[in-house]
């Protein structure tokens, strides 16, 4: 009789690493024109979601165990006369059954949620003071150049539909055009009424002087109309 040892020993495992990774982005740019820029706080909040299955194909929740033979009934006796077994198998090989075994096989689920957020300021507060002054300076900069622009485009405009207006030229009433001179009005000079009248100073003290040397007027409109004033319009 012989027995021999045959242990079996059998081990498996999986190890996943996961792991989040936060790169933080440069600060906010802000550019205001006249070579002026301005980097401000920045926050970075990042959410993740993380998840894993792992199984294992085909799937088996059971499994056949075969149940072997193991009748050894014949060959020896004991000391009181009763049949014992030899110590080999009757029917070596032979299987006597199946039974239904869990092979614990299982899929594996895992899920992670959460979110990762940084605060990025600078150190130097009073750069950043500078800047924002530089920064309304070069606003306020940019939109007095707008309001000249503005004033020489309505100058020109005025000056040019004046004229034209001076000569008679003007868009129809019905041209889409007709709205770039529509509010320009035409007056007179300062002092200068149109129409308007000139006086002629009276001339009877030089008459009376040349009388002698002129013909006498026998014409009583003419004599009127010499010493009367003359007026032009």
């Amino acid at each position: 009789m012989s027995a021999t040892a045959n242990p079996v020993a059998n081990s498996s495992g999986s190890v996943t690493n996961q792991a989040i990774q936060v790169l933080q982005g440069p600060y906010i740019t802000n550019t205001y024109g006249g070579g002026i820029q301005c980097q401000g706080p920045t926050r970075n909040f990042t959410p993740y979601v993380t998840g894993s299955v792992s199984a294992s194909k085909p799937y088996e929740d059971y499994y056949d165990d075969p149940v072997y033979d193991v009748t050894d009934n014949f060959g020896a006796f004991d000391a009181d006369g009763n049949e014992i077994g030899d110590g080999i198998l009757d029917n070596p090989g032979k299987v006597s059954f199946y039974k239904k075994t869990r092979t614990g096989q299982k899929d594996n689920y895992s899920l992670g949620l959460g979110f990762s957020m940084t605060w990025s300021t600078p150190t130097d507060k009073n750069l950043q003071d500078l800047c924002k002054q530089a920064a309304t300076t070069q606003i306020e900069l940019t939109n007095q150049i707008v309001a000249n622009k503005r004033l020489d485009f309505e100058i020109a405009r005025l000056k040019n539909c004046g004229e034209l207006k001076l000569k008679g030229i003007q868009f129809h009433p019905k041209s889409p055009y007709y709205k770039v001179c529509a509010d320009v009005l035409v007056n007179n000079p300062p002092g200068h009424k149109h129409p308007h009248y000139h006086e002629i100073p009276s001339v009877s003290s030089s008459v009376s002087e040349t009388q002698n040397a002129m013909p006498s007027l026998h014409d009583s409109s003419d004599a009127a109309l010499l010493g009367a004033p003359l007026t032009t319009r």
